[in-house]
């Protein structure tokens, strides 16, 4: 009987070790999650408006179209470089809440412009 009682809290005592442990997995997965989705909604968003863009479509309306598809807060560079127009959107996110970490996701789309269409 006495070599039950000095096993008496082992499990208590893995729980304690294991717990933190399991609790970092998951605030690492939740993260990589919310990072992941918002470089998703950045890709998206300068798809949009790169195709926007290449039609013809003027700055404010292009901006209209990236920002509904956008993060929140994301902001976006147009450029023209010949027959060529790239847009690029950006955001910082903050993958862990109310933790003062902020990552920068960005993403670049490029198309070629319609033919008759002319830079703004």
């Amino acid at each position: 009987m006495s070599r039950l009682r000095g096993d008496r809290g082992m499990v208590t005592a893995e729980a304690a070790i294991v717990l933190p442990v399991l609790l970092l997995v998951l605030a690492g997965a939740v993260a990589a999650v919310t990072v992941v989705g918002a470089q998703m909604r950045c890709v998206d968003a300068a798809r949009e408006g790169v195709r926007a863009a290449a039609r013809g479509e003027d700055l404010q309306a292009v901006h209209a179209i990236v920002s509904r598809s956008a993060p929140g807060g994301a902001g976006m560079a147009l450029a023209y470089d010949g027959d060529q127009v790239e847009v690029m959107v950006t955001t910082r996110v903050a993958p862990l809440g109310p933790i003062p970490l902020r990552i920068r996701v960005r993403a670049t789309a490029v198309a070629q412009r319609e033919p008759g269409t002319v830079p703004p």
